[in-house]
């Protein structure tokens, strides 16, 4: 396939769409959530449906937290 083909570009916007409809599709365990006692992030295990928690807390949920005891 020859740069100048008018065949390459086609092709490569159909090999880049395929690349993105997969990340879509793959992208859902990927759900954050906050937990509202403690501010800390956690995602849904897919397999065993219960949190898994990430350690992380979510700043702004701790700032709401702190301006309303």
């Amino acid at each position: 396939m020859d740069i100048s083909s008018k065949k390459l570009p086609i092709a490569l916007i159909v090999l880049l769409l395929g690349i993105l409809m997969l990340q879509i599709i793959s992208n859902d365990s990927d759900k954050k959530f906050i937990d509202a006692e403690t501010c800390e992030i956690w995602v849904e295990d897919n397999f065993t449906k219960k949190p898994t928690y990430l350690n992380e807390f979510d700043p702004k949920c701790l700032d709401f937290k702190n301006l309303n005891p």
